[in-house]
């Protein structure tokens, strides 16, 4: 199970994707919430598609989280998504 390639090529199938980066931050959160023995509980994506740039914020969130898909969004604890215009 690598949920940060699962991550990875679901962006990319949905986007125009210029630049992804799906970074594992689980570590950080070691004795916290959802943290999973592991890791593959918390992440960070970075990703720069054109598509997005007219989004809001929220409605770029959303996008990401469909992108994503519910199962592998039930899998993870957290999710930061920084959007690079």
């Amino acid at each position: 199970m690598n949920r940060s390639a699962d991550i990875r090529s679901a962006l990319e199938a949905a986007f125009d994707v210029q630049h992804v980066e799906v970074i594992d931050e689980s570590e950080a959160h070691r004795g916290h919430a959802g943290y999973q023995e592991g890791g593959q509980s918390h992440f960070r994506v970075r990703l720069r598609a054109p598509e997005l740039n007219a989004m809001t914020r929220i409605a770029r969130h959303r996008a990401v989280h469909a992108a994503i898909g519910p199962r592998l969004m039930g899998e993870i604890h957290a999710l930061a998504i920084e959007i690079e215009e």
